[in-house]
């Protein structure tokens, strides 16, 4: 990717880089736990256009839930930190577009395999 034509503030990066970290922590966790935050029986539907299948499910434990609810409050606090910040003022409306996709990649390395001389 190109160098970037914006000067994002060290705090912006910073908060959009944790917002990613978070994001992906979220995700592992969700991954991991059971389908059901709920005890729920398995069941098995091959009504619909595809046949759908889930087993039983212990559902989450406190601990879990808790540590969900503490990952999606800090996805949300960044959220809001990123696309509240006041740099976005500075922007010109035709340009926020590129310049939000711009700071989500902006920590990424180019791939030397991919980038042009």
């Amino acid at each position: 990717m190109a160098a970037t034509p914006y000067d994002f503030p060290s705090d912006l990066l910073a908060g959009q880089e944790e917002l990613h970290q978070v994001r992906a922590e979220l995700l592992a966790l969700l991954k991991r736990l059971p389908w059901s935050v709920e005890p729920l029986d398995g069941f098995s539907d091959g009504h619909g256009w595809r046949k759908v299948e889930r087993p039983a499910s212990p559902g989450w434990t406190p601990d879990e839930q808790a540590e969900v609810e503490k990952l999606r409050q800090r996805e949300r606090e960044l959220a809001v930190f990123v696309t509240c910040h006041r740099f976005w003022d500075e922007v010109a409306t035709a340009e926020k577009v590129d310049a939000r996709s711009r700071l989500k990649h902006a920590q990424e390395t180019p791939d030397p395999d991919t980038s042009r001389p």
